[in-house]
């Protein structure tokens, strides 16, 4: 991958959260339950993350995590029986990449014994973009499959948090969402930066 394939990153998390990140930003997953918020995270998946250490950096779970590609394994597995409509991706600027201490994985970072770790400069060639924005991750072969399915969810893991100021915009699924999004943030100058992306959603 080159770093002009890059438009944006991606956050995956619930529409109830959405005035706590414009106000604070995304909070690493330490900082997170520390606060109410409402959690999309598979608890089998977090304890795994628990349990990985970030080689010359941090435990996992003090990194903010962002995917290349929300239209990802993690998102399908939240959309079942119309629960898209309470998700939200947050658009965040490419310029977080040149934030100090930023990390990159080659795929999703729970892949404990397979995940490569990264700084920006030496891991952006190490992706590969066909797998990262393809749209679909089956195959009939079990290894190619994983490697697909791991490798979109490749993520770029930002210390401590990732500040509002990163924030390009929103996107949500269909017309429901966009309303309570734009009823949430009335008062916000993020009020006019809320899309509908429905393919992101796989809607």
């Amino acid at each position: 991958m080159k770093i002009e394939d890059i438009k944006e990153l991606h956050y995956i998390t619930h529409i109830d959260n959405l005035l706590s990140i414009v106000d604070y930003g995304i909070l690493n997953y330490e900082k997170a339950k520390k606060k109410q918020h409402k959690s999309v995270a598979n608890p089998e998946v977090q304890e795994r993350r628990a349990k990985v250490v970030v080689p010359g950096g941090k435990k996992l779970h003090y990194y903010a995590n962002l995917y290349f590609n929300a239209r990802n394994p993690m998102m399908r597995a939240l959309i079942d029986n119309d629960k898209h409509k309470k998700l939200l991706v947050i658009q965040i600027d490419i310029s977080i990449l040149d934030e100090p201490g930023v990390i990159i994985s080659d795929r999703n970072a729970s892949s404990i014994e397979y995940v490569r770790f990264y700084s920006v400069s030496d891991g952006i060639d190490k992706l590969n973009e066909n797998i990262i924005f393809a749209r679909y991750w089956t195959d009939h072969d079990s290894i190619k499959q994983f490697e697909l399915k791991s490798g979109i969810c490749a993520e770029v893991l930002v210390p401590d948090c990732i500040p509002p100021k990163f924030i390009k915009g929103i996107y949500v699924s269909c017309e429901e969402s966009l309303k309570k999004a734009k009823s949430l943030l009335i008062n916000s100058h993020f009020a006019d930066k809320i899309f509908i992306n429905s393919d992101l959603f796989f809607q």
